[in-house]
């Protein structure tokens, strides 16, 4: 028996819905991280991400606009959208986004995308998911890469211009993130349509989750079809297959809702029983038959890399701002709360997982923009980038503490904080997202001779042995390569290359140039010796994704800082930039000790860590300075915190504007501050039990002027607003059947 014929009874095929994943997206950055030589060149070649005339204008018009519009907290204590959001948002086409030109879109670049879904998200998540689904997976992005030139014609330009609300529905009670075991069901038979018989899908449904489901005027359908009687001569069962069905068709069912954490996006269910459709509804018509899920998968790009990872930037942004704001006007004990080290070592690593969270936002929608789909790392973006979201909002939570608690207008982090999971849930959770997408999609895919090698186990042609043999050779001298090269940067790790023109990049390249030898090492003896086992193994398989994840987001901060920070703000930068690097290559060697900590070949196992020198833990670490200096930037009004804080946009009198009025107000009259607080030591002025009645003692003791009086009083105004939470006036008579008040909410402390 060939070895050939062994591995076939051992190692699963590729399934029809794996292989379409494996064929629909790109590989990119992640192919050169996996293969153990992350590619810097690659990486410094992509063309930096820059807004155009027009996206500019738009983010200064219309964005700015409709930012003045929103009052979250009205929205929170209503039952949907008002009106007049959903109207301006279809006058000014933010459904449109990624519909071209030619169709009346505004065919903006998917950094532009980000950075517009991201600055709404700041100020309403419900908003922000609004906007986010026409611009995301669905009809509009099926219509443009695969609808018939009929369907352009009619559905784009109603799309772009707001007529048609679209939806699109994938997700069944009996089947979530398992698309290949969709239940809904569509029979090739023939029916009456306009008045004649013609041949079409009698189609039966039931769907949940789906957003803009209750006002959605068309909706996108994904359904299992079979052909029972050969009315196309072909096949019975034929795979999954999308069709656009107008809401008004007969049989649709649209209008329940779900209530998505009480955040008032529209989010529902979706229904039908039997009901005919002509080919035409059919995405690129009838050809398109059971290409549904590769339809799907190539266009996962959006969602995952562009929309749920702009959530998650969003959050850390609003969480840093206002937690470096807070730390920087709260005073306990005399002193600002930013100068106690529990504080600091909160705020620094705020400050440096939003750059990190940045960076990977830039470049991942750079190599978008670049035209690619790869499909490994926009899972890796969706992961990663919103669950550091979670991790970041939570410590702006403990720093600003019951200020954090209480609703209200200006508190800027509770509405994120309750919407959080709904991002990290859409798409399948992210447990799904790590354990099997990132390092399953990244085997087949970065491998260079994985895929064809299983091909070539299960061929069934007659010169099947000879190919598997030749494949075999070429995987055994790749492996070997690599095992080499790992043990001489174990031995010798001065040879790691670096190519850099930033000294204090340099240490950062050449760690990760060894990381990434490692994990090619493990992989392979993960094939080797677990074979598709490998598959089931999910918490091994997850740890060599979050190797190649954390790689990837220390090349992300790599090219961010070298391209994106200008040298007269790399000083303000580099605390940003070393904090966010080393948390990356950090947490990739630590996800590799976890590994082979529990790999269980024992013998294999400790040849791993000789072949790799893999003894002990050798990345730059996060030391206490490091947050000092870090903690201490991240108070600063700088230029640079500016930068990685822009889509946080404040309007006047909210939360944001609030918050950032006292922080700057502060920052305006340091040197005054600390006269007061020099002459409280002195015992030159009595402390008052208020700070303002201190200000009164210092005027009449002249160590103020009346001018410098009136700037700190003008201070602890803006101070004392600031931190202060909402506290509201309502008559508990008034409610209605519900127990619940008949007039909206409203502040008493910040008109």
């Amino acid at each position: 028996m060939s070895l050939r014929t062994k591995l076939k009874k051992v190692l699963p095929s590729i399934s029809i819905t794996e292989q379409e994943a494996l064929d629909a997206g790109d590989v990119w950055l992640e192919g050169s991280i996996y293969q153990g030589k992350p590619d810097f060149d690659a990486l410094r070649a992509v063309p930096a991400a820059v807004l155009s005339a027009d996206e500019q204008a738009f983010i200064d018009g219309p964005l700015q606009e409709l930012l003045g519009m929103i009052d979250d907290t009205q929205i929170q204590n209503g039952i949907h959208l008002p009106e007049y959001i959903l109207d301006f948002l279809k006058k000014e086409r933010f459904f449109s986004l990624i519909i071209p030109k030619s169709f009346g879109g505004l065919e903006f670049s998917p950094y532009a995308n980000s950075t517009i879904v991201g600055t709404i998200a700041t100020k309403s998540s419900a908003v922000a998911v609004t906007v986010m689904v026409p611009n995301s997976l669905g009809p509009g992005e099926l219509l443009l890469h695969f609808g018939t030139k009929e369907q352009q014609a009619h559905y784009l330009p109603r799309l772009a211009n707001g007529r048609d609300i679209p939806c699109f529905a994938l997700t069944s009670p009996e089947a979530g993130s398992d698309a290949g075991g969709i239940p809904d069901l569509g029979t090739v038979t023939k029916g009456m349509y306009n008045g004649e018989e013609v041949l079409g899908l009698e189609i039966t449904w039931d769907k949940r989750y789906i957003t803009l489901a209750p006002i959605a005027t068309v909706l996108g359908l994904a359904f299992k079809v079979v052909d029972p009687n050969g009315l196309l001569g072909g096949k019975e069962n034929l795979g999954i297959t999308c069709a656009l069905i107008p809401k008004e068709h007969p049989g649709v069912e649209l209008g329940n809702r779900h209530d998505p954490m009480g955040i008032r996006f529209y989010n529902g269910t979706t229904r039908g029983n039997k009901v005919f459709v002509p080919m035409d509804f059919i995405i690129g018509g009838q050809k398109n038959i059971g290409r549904g899920w590769q339809m799907l998968v190539s266009c996962l790009g959006a969602g995952r890399g562009i929309s749920l990872p702009a959530l998650g930037v969003s959050t850390a942004q609003v969480a840093f701002k206002g937690a470096s704001e807070y730390a920087a006007v709260r005073e306990q004990f005399g002193l600002a709360i930013g100068q106690f080290e529990g504080i600091q070592e909160k705020l620094a690593d705020i400050a440096g997982k939003t750059y990190l969270q940045e960076a990977m936002r830039v470049l991942t929608t750079e190599g978008l923009g670049m035209g690619l789909k790869p499909s490994v790392v926009t899972a890796i973006a969706k992961y990663h980038m919103t669950e550091i979201g979670r991790d970041v909002l939570d410590s702006a939570m403990d720093i600003q503490a019951g200020k954090a608690i209480q609703n209200g207008p200006q508190n800027t982090l509770a509405s994120g904080y309750v919407a959080q999971p709904i991002a990290i849930t859409v798409e399948g959770a992210n447990i799904l997202t790590r354990n099997l997408m990132i390092f399953g999609q990244g085997v087949m895919r970065c491998h260079p001779y994985l895929q064809s090698m299983v091909e070539s186990i299960h061929s069934e042609d007659k010169g099947a042995d000879k190919e598997f043999n030749r494949i075999l050779r070429k995987t055994v001298g790749y492996s070997v390569a690599n095992s080499l090269r790992a043990f001489r940067l174990g031995v010798l790790p001065f040879t790691a290359g670096a190519n850099s023109p930033l000294p204090e990049v340099r240490e950062y390249e050449k760690a990760a140039q060894k990381l990434s030898a490692k994990l090619a090492v493990y992989a392979d003896f993960s094939l080797l010796v677990l074979g598709g086992k490998l598959k089931q193994a999910e918490m091994l398989s997850a740890r060599l994704g979050d190797v190649m994840s954390f790689l990837y987001g220390a090349m992300a901060s790599i090219k961010y800082y070298e391209q994106k920070v200008a040298s007269s703000e790399r000083e303000q930068a580099a605390p940003y930039f070393h904090y966010a690097t080393r948390f990356a290559l950090q947490s990739a060697e630590e996800a590799l000790h976890k590994f082979l900590d529990n790999f269980p070949a024992s013998g294999t196992r400790k040849f791993m860590r000789f072949i790799t020198m893999n003894y002990s833990t050798k990345m730059p670490k996060i030391s206490d300075d490091l947050i000092r200096e870090l903690s201490k930037q991240a108070q600063l009004d700088t230029a640079f915190k500016k930068q990685i804080t822009h889509l946080v946009k404040p309007v006047e009198g909210d939360g944001h504007h609030i918050n950032e009025q006292a922080y700057k107000a502060k920052m305006g009259c340091l040197d005054l501050l600390a006269k007061v607080k020099k002459a409280l030591r002195a015992k030159a002025i009595k402390p008052g039990i208020r700070f303002a009645l201190t200000l009164d003692n210092a005027l009449v003791a002249n160590v103020i002027t009346e001018e410098e009086y009136a700037k700190l009083i003008d201070y602890n105004k803006k101070r004392e607003r600031a931190i202060r939470v909402d506290e509201f006036d309502f008559d508990m008579n008034l409610l209605d059947e519900n127990a619940k008040p008949i007039n909206p909410l409203k502040s008493v402390v910040n008109q």
